[in-house]
């Protein structure tokens, strides 16, 4: 770069040499430079949460009195720009930096102070003024866990409520129409489709209570700790008061955790959290895949739904459609596994003080929890709230399923009933006309028996 395109900036190591425009500053310049494993940034909710605990803590500052109002006021707008998209290109740095995240800690610093300056009129420091009484050991855990409580409050969640709500709304409809059940993909005992989809809605419920519940561990900030979890150069109750301004800007109820020492060294609640999500993608994968193999066909494979048709399935096969959402998810699914195997060997990666494997937890956690939460809309929307029952094709299925048998069993026994179900596998017959001659029994009695509405609730006719 020419050296009219570049200006100097200065750190604790020495002067370097950055893009005339760039708005970042010394720190951030070098770890450009010295680490580019890959194309993969932080992601934005992340970089938006260091900024707002750099607004919190320059608000607990300046009204403490050892930062100068007017740079508490250029700091706190600073910040809020940030949050508002300013400056969106100036947070380069790669995921795989230093462990601790300094680098990003550093990134949103030195931004931060250069606008807080060009704003002021008079220089603002990066680490002095913006990063007064806090440390990147502090900071970076503090933002995963503010990042990952707000992308859960505000986006997984109400998704997973979503999706829960558009099952429960079509299942009193669903719940009279009759179909072959399946266990080992092989035809089973009957129940509706309305029991059969309150298993998925019943998976999202209990996605939403298990990520629940790691909200308070989530909302225990490191904030205070500084390097060590000792609070060396923060003032007593600094943390505290962060949390508390944190809370109040984003309804969310943080508070300090309770040992320093704990939140710094280990990152056992975002593995947690991470844990939650991969239960979460198991559940939407097997509607996923439930709808894959329901809409199979039309005319080779199951067919017991039609899946929206959204998009042309084929650049060979005219009117092939294929099922994307689905697929999508599926694929989706798959990632946050593996996220969450990369967030649970970072997790270990915590060694005496500190873990060193924080950005890359960052970065997975929060794709984990943003890809869920557009699964979730995506199931709802595209595919469940559209879906059609082929109804007249599971009736015609259900009536030449030899597995109603079953029900005879307590009159017959099961080896009769083997016998009527093998029959009536060979000849295609009816299980009812097999049953009777058979079985000597009246149709009436027999019918009664096989009936497959009353099948899917046994306890009715007793």
């Amino acid at each position: 770069m020419p050296e009219k395109d570049l200006r100097l900036e200065h750190d604790s190591m020495g002067v370097v040499a950055v893009p005339a425009d760039a708005p970042w500053g010394a720190q951030t310049q070098r770890a450009l430079e010295n680490v580019r494993l890959s194309e993969r940034l932080l992601p934005a909710a992340f970089i938006h949460a260091l900024a707002l605990i750099k607004w919190a803590a320059a608000r607990v500052n300046a009204r403490r009195g050892t930062l100068a109002k007017p740079k508490g006021a250029a700091i706190e707008a600073a910040a809020l720009a940030i949050l508002e998209g300013a400056a969106a290109g100036a947070f380069p740095l790669d995921v795989f930096q230093t462990g601790s995240g300094t680098s990003s800690n550093m990134n949103v610093n030195e931004v931060i102070a250069h606008l807080a300056s060009a704003a002021l009129g008079a220089p603002v420091h990066p680490n002095d003024d913006v990063n007064q009484a806090q440390s990147s050991n502090d900071c970076v855990p503090s933002a995963i866990h503010v990042s990952a409580a707000l992308a859960l409050s505000r986006e997984l969640l109400p998704a997973l409520r979503h999706l829960s709500a558009t099952l429960a709304a079509r299942l009193p409809a669903l719940d009279r129409v009759v179909k072959t059940g399946r266990t080992h993909l092989m035809d089973a005992m009957p129940l509706t489709v309305g029991q059969e989809w309150s298993a998925w809605r019943q998976q999202v419920e209990d996605s939403i209570a298990r990520l629940e519940s790691s909200l308070p561990r989530l909302l225990r900030l490191a904030q205070g700790g500084t390097a060590v979890g000792t609070g060396v150069n923060a003032p007593e109750g600094f943390g505290a008061a962060v949390a508390a301004e944190l809370a109040a800007r984003t309804g969310l109820a943080f508070t300090p955790n309770p040992n320093f020492f704990a939140a710094l060294a280990c990152q056992d609640t975002a593995l947690e959290l991470s844990g939650q999500a991969r239960a979460t993608a198991v559940a939407l994968g097997k509607i996923a895949n439930d709808l894959r193999w329901m809409n199979s066909g039309p005319l080779a494979g199951l067919a017991e739904v039609s899946v929206p048709a959204l998009q042309p399935g084929s650049s060979i096969m005219p009117g092939k459609v294929n099922p994307v959402v689905p697929e999508a998810v599926a694929m989706a699914v798959a990632q946050v596994i593996g996220n969450d195997t990369t967030i649970t060997t970072a997790a270990q990666l915590g060694t005496f003080q500190l873990n060193m494997g924080l950005p890359v937890i960052a970065a997975n956690l929060l794709e984990s929890l943003a890809l869920l939460g557009h699964a979730a809309r995506a199931l709802a929307d595209r595919v469940l709230a559209g879906v059609v029952i082929n109804e007249a094709h599971l009736v015609e299925a259900l009536a030449r399923n030899p597995i109603l048998v079953t029900a005879l069993n307590p009159l017959i026994g099961y080896e009769a009933g083997a016998r009527i179900a093998k029959e009536a596998y060979a000849s295609g017959e009816a299980v009812l006309e097999v049953a009777i001659r058979v079985t000597g029994l009246p149709r009436e009695q027999l019918a009664r028996l096989l009936d497959p509405r009353q099948l899917t609730r046994p306890d009715s006719t007793k």
